[in-house]
Parts: C-alpha cells; sequence; structure tokens
C-alpha cells in the first residue's frame, strides 16, 4: 500500500513580500527539499527581472547603451513578450516601461524623495512601442532611456514557474501564491479543489456583502486596486497604480479588480490593466478579450452619510463562481 497523501504548507519570502504553496505529497517526501526548490526557481526569477537588484538582468537592460541589442534569459524573454502583447491589447493601460513613473512617484528602490519630479517629463520615456523584440535570437533593443519595471506582471510569472518547478517533479496536486497572487491546479486528497475566496473591499469586519468563492483547478487569479497599494505623496495620499498614459497616480480607481486566467502572469498583469482603466472602460475591455474579471467600487451614498459597495462581473467570471 502507498504511504497516504497529506497536504504539506510551505513558505518563504520573494519580491518583497512572500510565497506559500500548499501541496499534496506523499507523507515521506523531502520538505526540506521541496522548499529549497521552491526557493531557488523564485529567485532565479528576482535575478532576472527585479529593478529593486542592481546585478538583475532587467537592471543591467535599463542601464545599457541606446541603440544595443540585450540579450535576455528565456524566461524574461516570454514575460517581457506577454507584457508588450497586453500592452496592446489595454490601449497602453499597461506599459512595462513604466520604470521612470515609478521611480519618481516613490514607488521604485529609491523610495520617496524631495526631489522635483516631472510627470509629463518622464512620460516622454515612457512608450511600449519603442521596445522591439528579436524574437528568433531572444533579445531586446534598448532606443536609449528605456527603464523596464516588470513589477507587476513577475509576481504572477512566479506563481506559474513555481507550478510548472512542482509538477516537473510529479505533484499532482498544489495552490501557489505569491503576493496575493495565486494559481491551483490537482485536487486536494478528499477529492475537492483548492477554494479561494475574493475579497474586494475596506469596510467592516461585519460586511455582509456576499464573498466571492472560486475553484482553482488549472487556473489562476490575481487581484489589484486601490485597497492594498496607496501612501502619502506631498500631503495627499496616492494610488500605488500608476497611469501610463498621462503618467500621473490613477483618479478613482476601483478598490479591486479580480482577474481569472489560465497562467497567473496574464492574470497579474491584467488585473493591473483593468484597474488603470477604471470600471466601466475595463468592463468593455474585459468583455471584448472574454477576460473572467471583477470589479469592485465603493462610492458615497446620495446622503453622503455612508458608503455603497457597487460590484460588476464580467459574464465568464460568473461562469467561476463557486455555490
Amino acid at each position: 500500500m502507498s504511504p497516504a497523501r497529506a497536504v504539506d504548507v510551505l513558505g518563504g519570502a520573494t519580491m518583497g513580500t512572500t510565497w506559500s504553496v500548499k501541496l499534496v505529497a506523499p507523507r515521506n517526501a523531502d520538505a526540506h527539499a521541496l522548499h529549497a526548490g521552491i526557493q531557488s526557481r523564485l529567485d532565479a526569477v528576482v535575478a532576472q527581472m527585479s529593478n529593486w537588484e542592481p546585478t538583475s538582468d532587467l537592471s543591467r537592460y535599463n542601464a545599457s547603451d541606446a541603440g544595443s541589442w540585450q540579450m535576455l534569459p528565456d524566461d524574461f524573454f516570454d514575460v517581457l513578450s506577454c507584457a508588450l502583447d497586453i500592452a496592446h491589447a489595454s490601449g497602453g493601460a499597461f506599459d512595462p516601461t513604466v520604470g521612470p513613473l515609478v521611480d519618481g512617484w516613490g514607488f521604485g528602490p529609491s523610495g520617496p524623495t524631495a526631489e522635483r519630479f516631472s510627470p509629463d517629463a518622464a512620460r516622454a520615456q515612457v512608450q511600449w512601442r519603442r521596445v522591439v523584440l528579436d524574437r528568433g535570437g531572444r533579445r531586446v533593443l534598448q532606443p536609449g532611456g528605456t527603464r523596464l519595471d516588470l513589477c507587476a506582471i513577475a509576481k504572477g510569472f512566479g506563481v506559474d514557474a513555481v507550478a510548472a518547478h512542482l509538477r516537473s517533479l510529479g505533484i499532482e496536486a498544489a495552490l501557489v501564491e505569491v503576493g496575493g497572487e495565486l494559481f491551483g491546479f490537482g485536487r486536494k486528497p478528499d477529492g475537492s479543489p483548492w477554494r479561494v475566496i475574493v475579497e474586494g473591499w475596506q469596510g467592516d469586519e461585519d460586511d455582509a456583502h456576499e464573498p466571492r468563492l472560486l475553484a482553482l483547478d488549472n487556473l489562476a487569479v490575481a487581484t489589484s486596486g486601490d485597497r492594498w497599494h496607496r501612501r502619502e505623496h506631498q500631503g495627499r495620499r496616492i494610488s500605488h497604480t500608476l497611469d501610463p498614459r498621462n503618467g500621473h497616480p490613477v483618479a478613482n480607481a476601483p478598490v479591486a479588480v479580480t482577474v481569472a486566467a489560465n497562467d497567473a502572469m496574464r492574470a497579474d498583469a491584467w488585473a493591473t490593466a483593468l484597474t488603470v482603466l477604471g470600471t466601466n472602460e475595463g468592463m468593455e475591455i474585459a468583455q471584448a478579450h472574454g477576460l473572467a474579471a471583477r470589479f469592485v467600487d465603493v462610492r458615497p451614498s446620495a446622503d453622503g452619510r455612508a458608503e455603497v459597495v457597487e460590484e460588476r462581473m464580467t459574464p465568464a467570471f460568473e461562469a467561476l463562481l463557486q455555490a
């Protein structure tokens, strides 16, 4: 008789946040080896795509000379290619060249700064169309002054990379999470899928709004929005999410935008893009591309004495909801 299977829980730190993995493995599986393998895979993503690491491949590209072609590792190339595809599909609401704005608004490695910053001047350097890929040679052109920032897609890719790593080891079921982005595959020992609650608004613990439950069986889910990403800037609260099209933090962004997709990389990037677009335009784009998306807004009531939660979902998202 084979050993009974159990759910092991592993965790660690990466990309300025935490990771966790719940996986189904034989009781005699080496948890230390599994943990080390997961951490190593995530460390490889950081070494390639972190703008916080001065020796990363991304930092090397950002510092390269104008007109130079830079060879990219396969993972980096694939993520950048996906990022450019979503930039095109979203009309530039998602832009992997947003680095100058991220740094200027104080969200980059240098943190908040008192230096004078011109969003318009930085905006001139933000243009995803200037990034040229040589797909055959797996390299990218540095047109001059382009600074990539893949923070809005790299965590999702890290989730996918860990899931692929576990599958390569013969793991049949796991729920992988990095900084809130998730991917689940396979079934738990009792035969049920991995289920997650999709949250999405600020409020009292007694808020009676109906929770949304998703079953992640070869499915990823990512959430973005103002609930998690705000800080003070020159005496006012600003959104962490920047609109690459105008160079400023997103005004009146949805409290939360959740996207479910076949991979966490695309779910992560699209959640950011739809947050930038806002509920109305975002719903149109999401439906045009067949995305499973959910938008949550909190607006003042008519008398201004309370807040009203407004939720909108695409048909594709509604189809995924669990009773």
